[in-house]
């Protein structure tokens, strides 16, 4: 099996042979150009140590950051390569890294302590494919297997369980049965790894393809680290729009978002977790779940700052939790205070959201055409470039002062006073007509 490799890590891997080393791209690399896919990085296996790799490449700029493991970073061409010596991992106290590393001049020694089958992959062009652990047979059966005893592996890097089931989410593959009790197992050993390296893996997870299906089977595993899933799980929905239960209805509305958007599949994966907080059963046995979305706005916030993202995703996701119950806009007046007060990317972003949710629900096309028009709303009011925002109001603070208003919350105020006129039809959008409408209603404004 040929493969082909960027012109930079062929000549890495050939300089490393001209110095009398073996030297291979290994891992993900190899595994994702098996699978048709383009590889983020590349990284490089090799007999040589690391004094020998730096002196190999000496011409090039070398980083040492992770020198003591058996890692050099080499730049060429703009290209960052981890060039790695072959090497058996010590005692794992931390159940993440190896307390110390001895270095070997034998493949199999590195490829054994690896996480999974289809990442012991390697490739050169002088020997090909070489595959000691079966990881192409793996990949063909699209199955996630360890490398040797599961137990093992996890209690050595238990953050290889929550990397296991994002592989299963992003690759849509099956993870073997020895593996899978294995990490349902170990999943308590999660608290032993740090939240941020915890939620890299888990933002990819929920961008999978195959995310729903994976959460569904390894709740548990999410469990150690975001609890509040538990709540969901059998929370009943006994309403006329509702077919499946709290935790089922997050499921589909997950992947009824699309995957590439972090925002949006953070957005479903929250937007009822305040549900069974929320929840009370009227006389009749009808579910009902007021202020859910002010909740789980509130619980998201907690979660997401917990698992240490950035202030932004927290403010955003945070954001669309909250208005994803909001009403559609039924006229283009609506949907242009929607958009004055939400603002255009969440706008559109609510469409999203609340085509998803209503995809998950008993009546899946219920709303179709209301969404429909807000779209067509949107739509117009862009085409016509009519104002619904302070900043498109062809009037401004500097204006409303040569009238006589100085106090700047009041500037404000008029401000706002003559948008929402504008928005609402009573005034068009002409400086002129905007200041006689000003001089004859303001004051009866400020008095109602």
């Amino acid at each position: 099996m040929a493969l082909k490799l960027p012109e930079q890590v062929n000549n890495a891997i050939k300089l490393i042979y001209n110095n009398g080393f073996e030297g291979y791209a290994v891992g993900g690399c190899v595994r994702d150009i098996i699978m048709g896919k383009t590889p983020y990085d590349y990284d490089i296996t090799t007999s040589a140590k690391p004094e020998e790799i730096k002196k190999i490449f000496g011409s090039y700029k070398i980083i040492e950051t992770g020198i003591k493991h058996g890692t050099v970073i080499v730049l060429i061409d703009n290209m960052s390569l981890e060039i790695t010596t072959y090497r058996i991992d010590g005692k794992y106290s931390d159940c993440r890294r190896p307390e110390n590393v001895t270095f070997s001049e034998k493949l199999k020694d590195d490829l054994s302590r690896r996480d999974f089958t289809i990442n012991t992959l390697c490739y050169n062009e002088t020997q090909g494919l070489i595959d000691m652990f079966d990881g192409i047979n793996d990949i063909n059966n699209k199955i996630i297997r360890c490398v040797g005893t599961p137990d093992n592996r996890f209690s050595e890097d238990a953050l290889r369980i929550i990397r296991g089931i994002r592989f299963s989410s992003e690759l849509g593959f099956e993870i073997d049965v020895k593996t899978s009790d294995s990490m349902m197992r170990n999943k308590q050993l999660l608290s032993n790894i740090s939240i941020e390296r915890i939620k890299t893996e888990f933002q990819k997870l929920i961008c999978g393809k195959n995310a729903p299906e994976v959460i569904r089977k390894y709740h548990k595993i999410i469990e150690e680290f975001i609890p509040e899933l538990s709540s969901l799980v059998g929370c009943a929905q006994n309403t006329e729009y509702h077919i499946y239960d709290v935790f089922e209805h997050t499921l589909h509305a997950v992947g009824n978002i699309q995957n590439s958007d972090l925002i949006l599949r953070l957005t479903m994966f929250f937007h009822d977790f305040g549900k069974p907080q929320a929840k009370t059963t009227d006389k009749n046995g009808t579910s009902h779940f007021k202020d859910h979305a002010k909740i789980s706005a509130k619980i998201a916030n907690h979660i997401l700052k917990r698992l240490k993202y950035d202030t932004k995703t927290v403010n955003k996701v945070t954001r669309l939790v909250l208005i994803h119950d909001m009403k559609s806009a039924k006229s283009k007046i609506e949907a242009k205070k929607m958009l004055s007060l939400l603002g255009d990317e969440n706008y559109l972003s609510l469409i999203k959201i609340k085509r998803a949710d209503c995809l998950s629900k008993a009546h899946p096309h219920a709303i179709d055409k209301k969404l429909e028009n807000m779209q067509q709303f949107y739509d117009e009011i862009k085409t016509k470039n009519e104002c619904y925002a302070l900043s498109s109001l062809n009037i401004n603070g500097n204006d409303i002062i040569e009238l006589g208003v100085s106090n700047g919350l009041e500037i404000k105020s008029a401000l706002e006073f003559l948008l929402d006129s504008v928005i609402n039809e009573k005034c068009q959008n002409e400086k002129a007509k905007l200041v006689k409408y000003f001089e004859e209603n303001y004051n009866e404004y400020k008095k109602s």
